[in-house]
């Protein structure tokens, strides 16, 4: 797989999207730590302010017409790719210590891969099946090392497992079914409609909660923690997920995955709650590594 324009313009968006996801995980414990919101709370903003903002950028595009076959299969993707996707995540860090969420995570793009052979009939390749080895290694070996991916709960309960791989299982399907559906519309177009169904879905559950939230009452930290996760962790890493996605296959997009430990750690690192030895340096290097053979593997139709 040559790496031309596009092909690199695919990996800087999930590299990009996955680093915002990075200090995601970090926020979204404080937000939950700090007992200011539920979890459904807090999807509700980030669905209602991603909304706000898809559309207003949508004025200053130009108009793409969605036909109503497709508005129904953009719904089932809104529901698998960020209804289900994002809510069982906010849920399931309460119930989850931080080293138990970030090692069941990683079976991520395991599934991605096994929903891409079937759907998309992506070939299950040695390199791809050790692409994901080296960098699941490199993803552990960093997990096992590292103090600073705290701030989860303190014990683990087995519905949080359950909620770490649904939120792993449903985003494996939404990248490997709706691939094709991504790449017949604009990223603003695709991702105006996703989030409105899923603000409609939360709102239809939550929304009386939202009126009752004391944004006032809240720290400065938590504030601007909240506006990060709705603004970046939500409106601008959605923009790039399906720049990656029309460029890159579905298992080298979850692959990326991989790119949010790296994160939390270095966080931890330059606030000084962890510091930097050759196993981080040596498991950060497993996992691009692991990315780069993914990126080697035949795709479908390819000899």
């Amino acid at each position: 797989m040559g790496l031309n324009k596009s092909t690199i313009t695919g990996h800087l968006a999930c590299f990009g999207a996955y680093c915002i996801f990075g200090f995601n995980i970090v926020f979204c414990k404080n937000i939950s730590n700090a007992n200011v919101m539920t979890p459904m709370d807090l999807f509700c903003l980030r669905a209602t302010g991603a909304t706000l903002l898809f559309w207003l950028l949508s004025l200053f595009m130009p108009k793409e017409k969605v036909s109503p076959k497709d508005l129904l299969r953009i719904f089932v993707a809104s529901m698998l790719g960020l209804f289900l996707t994002q809510l069982s995540f906010l849920v399931a860090i309460t119930m989850t210590t931080s080293i138990d969420t970030s090692i069941t995570n990683t079976c991520t793009p395991i599934l991605t891969m096994i929903v891409a052979a079937i759907v998309l009939k992506e070939p299950i390749t040695l390199k791809k099946i050790g692409g994901i080895l080296v960098s699941l290694a490199g993803v552990l070996i960093l997990i096992f090392n590292s103090a600073g991916l705290g701030g989860g709960a303190s014990e683990t309960k087995p519905l949080g497992i359950v909620l770490v791989v649904v939120n792993g299982l449903t985003f494996a399907l939404y990248l490997g079914i709706f691939r094709p559906l991504i790449s017949k519309y604009n990223v603003v177009t695709f991702m105006k409609w996703m989030f409105l169904f899923s603000m409609a879905a939360g709102l239809l559950f939550n929304g009386s909660s939202l009126m009752h939230i004391s944004f006032g009452q809240m720290e400065s930290r938590v504030l601007w923690q909240v506006a990060f996760v709705v603004f970046f962790a939500t409106f601008v890493a959605y923009f790039l997920i399906p720049v990656g996605q029309k460029r890159l296959r579905p298992t080298l997009v979850s692959m990326y995955n991989y790119v949010q430990p790296i994160i939390a750690t270095i966080i931890s690192i330059v606030i000084g709650l962890d510091h930097l030895t050759w196993k981080k340096l040596l498991a950060m290097a497993l996992v691009f590594a692991g990315v780069w053979i993914v990126s080697q593997s035949r795709a479908a139709g390819q000899q």
